[in-house]
């Protein structure tokens, strides 16, 4: 039961850490999208703690996987699409708008 809150503990450190990188103020978009990746792998372990105690199937963690991935995959081409166009990460250098 130690094991499990020790646990637990890492993984709001985890999350909590991830929504600051994101929170904060940043130039690069790589970075944003590293820390929208840290704070997925944060829920994942929690998804995954919580499994595992409950002794229930791993289904939905492989769901969860999948959309992670589809989410990362679709960050990326964001990412490669803009410095395609502006020829760098900034979020000065481009209008939202």
């Amino acid at each position: 039961m130690m094991i499990i809150l020790n646990m637990l503990i890492v993984m709001m450190i985890m999350f909590i850490m991830g929504n600051v990188i994101f929170i904060s103020n940043h130039k690069h978009l790589l970075i944003v999208l590293l820390s929208l990746e840290f704070i997925v792998l944060s829920i994942f372990f929690f998804i995954l703690i919580m499994f595992i105690f409950l002794e229930n199937d791993m289904y939905m963690l492989m769901l969860f996987l999948v959309f992670s991935v589809c989410e990362g995959a679709l960050g990326l081409s964001i990412l490669v699409s803009m410095i395609r166009t502006h020829g760098n990460d900034y979020f000065q250098s481009f209008s939202l708008l």
